[in-house]
């Protein structure tokens, strides 16, 4: 007899609605990416996950709907990047699975790094009209995260789908809280699996 365990709660870090209140509205990528990348910094800086972060932003307006960061090890659940986060939080807020359908606006996603292959699946089915990212996947291989079995070419994977991707946006600066991260100790989970690199184990983001 399958037993259950009641509600699934996920403990979001105590800084991040703070740190949310300094968004500006903003329709520029660059800002937002900046947004970003500031709570993969400080998500690292307090210790409360992995270096990477996410937004789900209104395309037209530049309001920011949902912020996410990657608590992988500190919840104990291997999909809880920043994009997976991000996005749930933003059907959540808008009461709709599907991004595209809420509210008639068109939603896009800001991303400190690239998709990892969770992530990259993930994302057509959120809805979502735009993907912008920052450091990409060699960035994130070079520290010792392991992003999965991919398409070399992610964004030509979401234009098919009809989702509009950008790269490289800010992406040294997102480059460097990845280092940062690296250089502090910090955590190079695997998710469960258990792949060796020279930086030790490689995990996924």
């Amino acid at each position: 007899m399958h037993k259950s365990h009641g509600d699934l709660t996920i403990s979001l870090p105590p800084w991040l609605a703070d740190y949310q209140k300094g968004y500006a509205n903003s329709v520029s990528v660059h800002d937002q990416m900046t947004f970003v990348i500031g709570a993969s910094r400080r998500n690292v800086i307090e210790q409360t996950g992995g270096p990477f972060a996410a937004g789900v932003f209104e395309v037209a307006t530049g309001r920011l709907v949902a912020l996410g960061v990657n608590l992988v090890e500190q919840q104990s659940l291997s999909v809880l990047h920043g994009e997976i986060l991000a996005l749930m939080l933003a059907q959540r807020a808008l009461s709709s699975y599907d991004l595209n359908a809420a509210q008639g606006a068109p939603y896009g996603l800001v991303t400190s790094a690239e998709p990892c292959a969770m992530c990259l699946a993930a994302i057509p089915w959120s809805g979502v009209s735009r993907v912008v990212a920052g450091a990409t996947d060699a960035d994130v291989r070079a520290i010792g995260f392991d992003e999965g079995q991919k398409p070399a070419d992610w964004r030509a994977v979401l234009e098919r789908a009809g989702i509009q991707a950008v790269a490289e946006v800010c992406r040294q600066e997102a480059a460097s809280v990845l280092q940062a991260y690296q250089a502090s100790g910090g955590v190079i989970y695997n998710g469960g699996h258990s792949h060796k690199s020279a930086n030790g184990v490689c995990g996924s983001k």
